[in-house]
């Protein structure tokens, strides 16, 4: 199995060096960028399979890098660094397509447990979809809104959708089991895996996310309906 190149964006040389040191020391290969100019840059060129990303940056924050990266279809894997004690900024970063969120300062083993367990859920994504799917379950469609597994597209009325890829995963887990009420753990525990360390609130920002994407006018909540006190359920 190739090495997996992991490239940590991140303004403060004695935190690069631990994050390169640990990475080096786990296995993995550890590139680095000092500012958010060159870690875009990088991103570009050296495709790493999973980004360590600081929000406070020169030339360019964590939350522009994220949302750029999103907006031009690049689903790398992402984890944002955040401060302690700013919830706002972990929500934040999860609104713009990051995967995970470790707080600063953070344990050696905390950040490694983390980077594992997302790279593992992206690894198990990508088998699952090299497997052939059924026919009949390829295509998932509701109204105007169609589901490709196999090429991994979204469309609402014939218009591509542009989704990360936890966000792929939790429109067709939804729509596989249409009608299903979900709870906020068990859609936490499905599609981010039962080691993930987040909060439900995870799944809400998501869910927003999602409508805002599908952008249905005629009704608020779209094709993804809120159960109250229960979860969600596609219609």
């Amino acid at each position: 199995m190739a090495t997996k190149k992991i490239l940590i964006i991140e303004d403060e040389p004695n935190i690069r060096e631990l994050v390169l040191y640990n990475l080096k020391t786990n296995g993995y290969e550890g590139i680095a960028a000092e500012d958010g100019i060159m870690g875009i840059t990088m991103v570009h060129r050296e495709k790493p399979d999973l980004i360590l990303l600081d929000i406070m940056l020169p030339g360019k924050n964590g939350f522009e890098i994220c949302k750029e990266l999103r907006d031009e279809g690049n689903n790398t894997p992402i984890i944002m660094m955040t401060a302690k004690t700013e919830e706002e900024d972990k929500v934040t970063g999860l609104e713009y397509g990051a995967d995970d969120y470790i707080s600063k300062p953070f344990g050696i083993r905390e950040m490694m447990a983390r980077i594992k367990a997302v790279i593992r859920r992206y690894e198990t994504v990508g088998e699952a979809r090299d497997v052939k799917e059924k026919a009949s379950e390829t295509i998932l469609t509701i109204g105007e809104l169609t589901l490709n597994v196999e090429r991994h597209e979204v469309t609402v009325a014939g218009k591509n959708v542009e989704l990360t890829l936890k966000e792929f995963e939790l429109l067709k887990y939804l729509m596989q089991n249409r009608g299903r009420v979900f709870s906020r753990d068990q859609l936490l525990n499905k599609i981010w895996g039962i080691d993930y360390a987040g909060e439900t609130r995870t799944v809400d920002v998501h869910i927003r996310h999602l409508r805002q994407k599908l952008s249905e006018e005629y009704n608020d909540e779209g094709y993804i309906e809120t159960i109250r006190g229960k979860g969600y359920k596609v219609k």
